[in-house]
């Protein structure tokens, strides 16, 4: 909009008066399409690893510190206090969690709602709502909204495990409410991995789950995520993401975590996916294999144990160059919160054959 001296400086009076001109701001403030502040972004496994090693030595998880975590900055968030908001994306926190043999996570619960993905290591396990999980590599556990969780390492390695959070979104909506448990751990309620005993028959639920609950199963084991895998593996990928499922309530059929999605997925050898994008934001870990994502014509390589993030309204396509390997992805999103308000909308990339050109490579931070 062409703007006269004397119309730039009404500008500046309605500025000093808190208020402002809609005539000048409205193709901001209506935009002809999402324009997301986080950016997309990779973290390289050593280079957070590295940092994890140092906070190891500098502070002891239950005596002082509650979490030894080091959550990833979207550049995009980081000039907002504090911490970027602890963004990866405008909704989703992500971290990696450390806890050493014998150390105690203290027990909390807050209006966030959390999940976990193992990485690596053996011997450790949470506790939530009165129930200890046992956890092992590849497992999802959940921890949703207000509900007491802990964690303990009685094992001899240290375990490393992915957090995410709603947090930003909690921050933006200042509904964030935390209660710390009297004890470092809580009171057991029921016999130890309770609901994943209750669930061994897969696909079929107790009687008394008919009813709707936050949480009837808080561990999904790795077995049974590499069979519903292995069962997809018979069939066609799907094009953009190969073989993919997602963990659900079986108590409700919807999302596991009532706010965060979460899914894996696998891309078979040599699987060159189609691009799309949608409204959605994704926070990738490479579980296993190497390949590399484009998005927005900019080449992100990735290899095991790398993050990565897709924010909203993005182009995107995943490519898997191993003649021999799979390459397994697990992902959070939050789909849950757009589906609820009824903002998702995707769109498939019709140009080159659906296969964006290649514009750039990402160089990451290594160290």
């Amino acid at each position: 909009m062409k703007q006269s001296v004397d119309l730039h400086s009404f500008h500046e009076k309605l500025d000093r008066n808190n208020l402002g001109p809609l005539w000048a701001s409205i193709h901001d403030l209506n935009t002809i399409e999402p324009k997301a502040r986080p950016i997309p972004y990779l973290w390289k496994r050593k280079l957070i690893e590295k940092h994890l090693e140092e906070a190891e030595d500098l502070l002891q998880v239950g005596d002082g510190a509650d979490r030894r975590a080091v959550f990833l900055i979207n550049p995009g968030m980081k000039d907002l206090i504090p911490y970027g908001w602890g963004g990866a994306t405008h909704t989703l926190y992500a971290a990696v969690q450390a806890v050493k043999p014998g150390e105690i996570a203290p027990a909390h619960r807050h209006t966030t709602t959390a999940l976990r993905f193992i990485m690596k290591g053996e011997g450790g396990s949470g506790r939530v709502n009165g129930e200890k999980i046992p956890f092992e590599p590849g497992d999802y556990l959940i921890t949703p909204t207000w509900t007491w969780h802990d964690h303990t390492n009685q094992g001899e390695e240290t375990i490393m495990w992915m957090d995410c959070l709603d947090v930003p979104f909690t921050l933006f909506m200042n509904v964030c409410f935390t209660e710390f448990y009297p004890e470092k751990q809580q009171e057991l309620l029921v016999p130890d991995d309770y609901s994943s005993k209750r669930y061994q028959g897969g696909m079929v639920r107790p009687i008394s789950d008919r009813s709707p609950s936050i949480a009837p199963l808080g561990r999904y084991k790795w077995e049974l995520t590499q069979k519903g895998l292995d069962g997809l593996s018979e069939f066609e990928p799907d094009p953009f993401d190969g073989y993919a499922i997602e963990y659900i309530n079986p108590s409700t059929g919807k999302d596991a975590n009532n706010r965060i999605g979460a899914r894996m997925q696998k891309l078979p050898p040599q699987f060159f996916g189609k691009a799309h994008r949608h409204v959605h934001s994704n926070v990738y870990h490479v579980f296993k294999g190497s390949g590399y994502t484009v998005m927005n014509g900019v080449k992100f390589e990735w290899s095991e144990g790398d993050f990565f993030v897709i924010p909203p309204w993005v182009w995107h396509e995943h490519v898997n160059l191993s003649e021999i390997e799979d390459a397994l992805l697990f992902s959070t999103n939050d789909l849950p919160i757009m589906e609820a308000f009824d903002f998702e909308r995707k769109e498939e990339y019709r140009e080159n054959g659906g296969s964006q050109i290649i514009t750039e490579v990402f160089v990451p931070i290594e160290e």
